[in-house]
């Protein structure tokens, strides 16, 4: 029978390769919950680029996925814009989500005139996020924004809904919403790693 050696002494004399643990990914934009940015690659929304959110409807906690990261800027300071959103934001719920609403803008515009709206927005660097609801953008549009958020380093949220996901998409990130009993959210798409292989829970019912 071999002797005991003590595992300590193998690995002082090399004898024993020791790995490293691998760090914690923390993003410069955390969504605000702990379960989606934990299986983000960028631990949070990928920064000056587009997240898609994909719904099977409106009003299904979409703007409530947002509330946390709208709250951390607005009450840093910077400017939220919202462009043509279907229906008018319930400010009260809002404010109760820590959202500063001095500091966001509403634009109201057709369905033609909100794309520019949102693009320009996003170019301008004066903008920490831009909401949009880019209902009959195609492919083309779609990158527009994305190379706006990128070049103004803003987030950019478009809102669509979930039967787009046949199609092809420029977004950095590709979310869909799963309503029910407990919220849940899906990855289909994200840049740096491969997307979960299933949904996970976000902290609303």
């Amino acid at each position: 029978m071999g002797s005991v050696v003590a595992l300590r002494s193998l690995i002082e004399g090399r004898q024993v390769w020791q790995g490293t643990a691998t760090p914690v990914t923390t993003g410069d934009e955390p969504t605000g919950w702990a379960m989606l940015d934990a299986i983000l690659p960028a631990g949070g929304w990928p920064a000056a680029a587009m997240t898609e959110i994909l719904l099977p409807a409106d009003g299904v906690g979409e703007l409530q996925l947002l509330l946390p990261t709208l709250a951390r800027h607005t009450q840093a300071g910077r400017t939220v814009v919202v462009v043509a959103p279907p229906y008018t934001p319930y400010v009260p719920g809002w404010e109760a989500g820590g959202v500063r609403m001095s500091k966001v803008d509403i634009v109201q515009a057709d369905a033609r005139d909100a794309l520019w709206a949102t693009e320009q927005c996003l170019r301008s660097g004066s903008c920490a996020a831009v909401l949009a609801w880019p209902f009959q953008a195609d492919d083309r549009a779609l990158r527009r924004l994305q190379v706006a958020a990128d070049t103004g380093k803003a987030l950019a949220f478009a809102f669509r809904d979930r039967r787009h996901l046949v199609q092809a998409s420029p977004a950095a990130l590709r979310l869909e919403l799963m309503p029910g009993a407990a919220s849940q959210v899906r990855v289909h798409k994200c840049r740096g790693g491969n997307a979960p292989a299933f949904p996970v829970p976000v902290g609303w019912t």
